[in-house]
């Protein structure tokens, strides 16, 4: 009590800069003035004080985040896009279903059986040349002077490689003339892909397999064929690129557009790509947008690309007229918008996975072990818990999948949402943890989409899986000289990658195309396509990848 007397003491001396005689002399209300103004005072200190608490937590929170992004572990599961792919943005590819990994555990004793006659399995649809090891008719006579006969052969395969090789084509189209009246006739001959070029289907599939699917730069393509005395620019290839995608593959691309808009769910999402044009780079403003359709509603896998120099919503807009369904996506404006415009048409459907995001982001700083009992983690275990019930849907039918859903997930976005709610203030609205709710409610109406459809997915993961492989070859490449290539490259890049959710062999697909589209350049009657595209059943076998067992 002295103690506390003696302190009291002193604050009012420091404060007041009296003594204890003047203080003894003041009346009632005077002395109740001072408490309440020192009151106040301590009051507004002790707000400072918290003030910058908040903010030091904040920056200690962002230096974590900074640090763990910059030299912390790399994973495929539970990372965000900045982790990933460094300065690239809205691209995660990789699902985050489950708050853990699942991991591999090795068995003691343990000996992973291999499945009987794989290899043959795996062999028996390429060219094989026998080569025969034999003991000379000499040396048997000696080995067995009593005679021998034959038994079955002792056969193994190897699989060898040949690199690749050039061969040079000289047609000599056979010329007749009349000798009655002069007329001239030609022998029949394949058609051109390009006038006044030496490039041919196998020649252009090669490259744009090479750019497209292995991201493999042009000018890196350009310096492997003069390693083989082949002398290819790289401006050559570029424009074969462009007329090729012009003239053809343009054709087949509004025809895998047709195909998306058949779907009932369509993914969309974009990314920034660095366009030159005129010597002026539009990295700021360049956009590549894709397009899928749903994962969920049995539609055919079409994947699409469509490259703006802008990121407004006049190009999803303009893109998505006529469409009529579900359109997946992030939390960009543009989208709703859209949406507004046309509410009986089309319908937002939110992802779950952005929502996620800033709640793994503080997880990760801590460390999961530290975070546990903190709202972010609680968060991101509330938010696993939905994402854990709803993938045990997966094989269901539409119809099937909304029954459960309204039974086992919507209960758990419910008490999702009304734990978010109590909690939000418990939390600076600046940290990671506090942007992750102001994402929830700003978003909540989209999020809960999935709940009214079985054929709505619970986040865009798709629309960022197709998009990933554009983002990996950009690492590559890192801008594109004009946007007449970035148009090619959008095209391009879609009949990629639609083959391989087809499970079509990219090469061979992109030969046959250029090989059959010239004979029929002329036809008024575009019916040839159907033939073409890769979920047609006339498609020949051999460009269809073998179904491998797991």
């Amino acid at each position: 009590m002295l103690v506390f007397e003696s302190r009291l003491w002193y604050t009012f001396n420091m404060k007041t800069g009296m003594n204890r005689e003047q203080l003894n002399s003041l009346d009632k209300d005077t002395l109740v003035s001072i408490v309440l103004q020192l009151q106040a005072q301590i009051d507004e200190m002790s707000a400072n004080i918290a003030s910058m608490n908040r903010n030091m937590e904040l920056m200690m929170e962002q230096l974590k985040i900074s640090r763990n992004a910059q030299f912390g572990k790399k994973t495929e599961v539970n990372t965000t896009d900045e982790e990933q792919l460094s300065f690239f943005n809205e691209a995660e590819m990789l699902k985050t279903d489950s708050p853990e990994p699942e991991l591999e555990v090795a068995v003691p004793g343990y000996t992973r059986k291999k499945r009987k006659g794989k290899w043959d399995e795996d062999l028996k649809d390429f060219p094989t040349r026998s080569v025969p090891h034999e003991i000379p008719e000499e040396e048997l006579k000696g080995m067995f002077p009593e005679g021998y006969k034959h038994m079955p052969d002792e056969i193994y395969r190897k699989l060898e490689f040949h690199p690749a090789t050039f061969e040079v084509v000289e047609h000599h189209i056979k010329v007749y003339k009349s000798r009655k009246d002069g007329r001239i006739v030609k022998a029949s001959h394949p058609k051109e892909l390009l006038d006044k070029s030496y490039l041919t289907p196998s020649l252009a599939a090669a490259v744009m397999n090479a750019k497209y699917t292995n991201h493999i730069p042009l000018n890196r393509q350009e310096k492997e064929f003069e390693r083989n005395d082949v002398h290819i620019s790289r401006q050559d290839m570029a424009n074969w690129m462009i007329k090729i995608a012009e003239r053809y593959l343009s054709l087949i691309y509004d025809r895998f557009k047709e195909k998306l808009f058949e779907s009932d769910v369509i993914h969309a999402d974009e990314t920034p790509v660095g366009v030159r044009d005129n010597g002026r780079e539009d990295a700021d403003t360049s956009h590549m947008w894709v397009y899928r359709s749903g994962t969920l509603c049995g539609a055919v896998p079409v994947i699409l690309y469509d490259y703006r120099n802008n990121r407004s919503q006049e190009t999803p807009r303009e893109y998505l007229r006529g469409y009529t369904g579900f359109l997946v996506c992030d939390g960009y404006q543009v989208y709703h918008k859209i949406s507004e415009e046309r509410p009986d048409e089309l319908t937002v459907a939110g992802c779950w996975v952005h929502a996620k995001r800033y709640f793994s982001k503080a997880v990760s700083a801590v460390g999961k072990e530290q975070a546990k009992d903190t709202v972010a983690g609680k968060a991101l275990t509330l938010i696993s818990k939905i994402f854990h019930e709803d993938n045990k849907l997966d094989e269901l039918n539409p119809e099937e999948r909304l029954r459960e859903r309204k039974v086992h997930v919507e209960p758990l976005v419910d008490a999702f949402f009304a734990w978010a709610k109590e909690h939000r203030d418990d939390v600076t609205a600046k940290s990671e943890t506090g942007k992750g709710f102001t994402y929830l409610f700003n978003q909540e109406k989209y999020l809960r989409t999935f709940l009214t459809d079985g054929r709505v997915p619970m986040d865009n993961n798709a629309a960022e899986q197709a998009i990933r492989d554009f983002v990996i070859g950009r690492k590559n490449w890192m801008q594109i000289d004009t946007k007449a290539g970035a148009e090619a490259s959008a095209m391009i890049y879609g009949i990629v990658e639609t083959c391989k959710a087809n499970d079509i062999k990219i090469y061979d697909y992109l030969e046959h195309v250029l090989t059959v589209m010239p004979e029929h350049m002329d036809d008024t009657n575009t019916d040839f396509l159907d033939d073409l595209l890769p979920w047609s059943e006339n498609l020949p076998e051999k460009l269809k990848k073998k179904q491998q067992n797991s």
